[in-house]
């Protein structure tokens, strides 16, 4: 099961010591049979809303990862879960451990929407996201802001001519992996470390400010202060450019 570049991106940054993995609106499952071949925790949850999508996939794992043959050596066991449900109600306190929750593939509207949700629902429980909208990506991250979530890593992609943004956010205390505050534009994917990829961010950067530009010229809207916002950061890293 060969991944794209945006789905190997998200799996790359999927790191150890997590119990349950939740690999949400998970469509085809893609994503969630690469963590399964490489055991990326103990379990993977595939979670969408769609009876026909979860039928095909359940199909397709009880072919390539059987139940009654569990990948498993002497330290690590794999095991796949189906859940036909809304993303909003994960049943996270029903399992114990360290969660890891992955949405992708939706809009930063509905993710926003998911994310507060699960915190309403499970607001003392120490949790990991991996998101990867495909727009909405302001909103989201204030959302995330309002949350205190704290910023692990994000990545910028560019595939199929469109651009990616790539959170690994936690409300986990004490984490014993370095973090920062999350910023509503974004920071580390400005700072790019080869020409193609400031390439990318500085085509990104410009996309973004153009579509803020845009909606700024509607009735009723006002925008300005994320333009300004945009524009500091193509002053700060792309004033040569």
């Amino acid at each position: 099961m060969k991944l794209g570049k945006r789905l190997k991106q998200i799996e790359s940054l999927v790191g150890t010591g997590y119990t349950h993995i939740w690999d949400c609106c998970c469509d085809h499952g893609l994503l969630g049979a690469a963590l399964l071949s490489r055991r990326a925790a103990p379990h993977i949850h595939f979670v969408d809303i769609v009876p026909a999508l979860m039928t095909s996939l359940e199909n397709k794992l009880m072919t390539f990862f059987p139940p009654n043959k569990t990948l498993h050596d002497s330290s690590t066991n794999s095991q796949w879960h189906m859940h036909c449900m809304d993303t909003a109600l994960l049943p996270l306190n029903q399992e114990d451990g360290k969660h890891l929750v992955i949405i992708a593939g939706v809009g930063g509207d509905l993710m926003t929407d998911f994310i507060s949700a699960i915190c309403k629902r499970h607001p003392n429980l120490e949790l990991d996201f991996l998101l990867c909208p495909v727009h909405h990506h302001f909103t989201l991250r204030q959302q995330l802001i309002q949350h205190q979530f704290n910023l692990l890593h994000e990545v910028l992609i560019e595939e199929n001519q469109r651009f990616y943004e790539i959170l690994l956010v936690t409300k986990t205390s004490g984490n014993t992996l370095p973090t920062s505050p999350i910023s509503p534009v974004g920071h580390q994917i400005w700072h790019c470390t080869n020409a193609a990829q400031t390439a990318i961010a500085h085509r990104y950067l410009q996309k973004t400010i153009a579509h803020y530009q845009r909606m700024q010229l509607r009735p009723n809207v006002d925008v300005q202060h994320i333009i300004q916002a945009y524009e500091a950061i193509n002053e700060r890293f792309f004033a040569i450019a």
